[in-house]
Parts: C-alpha cells; sequence; structure tokens
C-alpha cells in the first residue's frame, strides 16, 4: 500500500507559531475599551433576558449603550486623526 504524503515543499515560507504578532496585540490593547464596553452592554442585557427589566435594569442598559458609543466615537476620532496625521506627512 502506498503512503498518501505531500510531495511538494510547504506552501507558506514560515510556519505558524499560533501566536499573535505585535501588530495584532496592539490593535487588540487599542480596541480594549471597546471590548470592556461590549461585555458591559452584554452583562445588563442578560441579566434582564428571563424578567421584566426594571426602572435600575433599564438605567444600567442605557448606560451601557452610551459607554459603548462613546468608545467608538473615540476609536474613530482616533483612527481619523492618525489618517490625517499620516496622511499629510
Amino acid at each position: 500500500m502506498k503512503s498518501i504524503a505531500a510531495l511538494q515543499a510547504v506552501v507558506t515560507a514560515t510556519p505558524f507559531d499560533g501566536e499573535p504578532t505585535a501588530a495584532e496585540l496592539d490593535a487588540i490593547e487599542t480596541e480594549m475599551p471597546l471590548i470592556l464596553a461590549d461585555v458591559d452592554l452584554l452583562d445588563a442585557q442578560i441579566m434582564t433576558i428571563d424578567r421584566t427589566p426594571t426602572e435600575l435594569d433599564q438605567q444600567r442598559i442605557r448606560r451601557a449603550r452610551r459607554r459603548v458609543l462613546a468608545t467608538r466615537r473615540d476609536l474613530a476620532n482616533r483612527a481619523a486623526t492618525l489618517t490625517v496625521s499620516g496622511g499629510a506627512a
């Protein structure tokens, strides 16, 4: 019986080591405030899945939504600033 094995050279030049690159880690660190704000919003929504939300629950959800939107705005403004300053140089 013949064994089935790759007779060609490896397609990728460098093997994948499973670790994120420095650029990927920087991107995660930059987006971490948004990730945490999204988690807070999900926590607030999950608490009210099986019951009618009280006024306090609704206030918590609104506050979490505002935090998500503010964080998205800040990230978008930062990206736009970097794009404008990077393009002008």
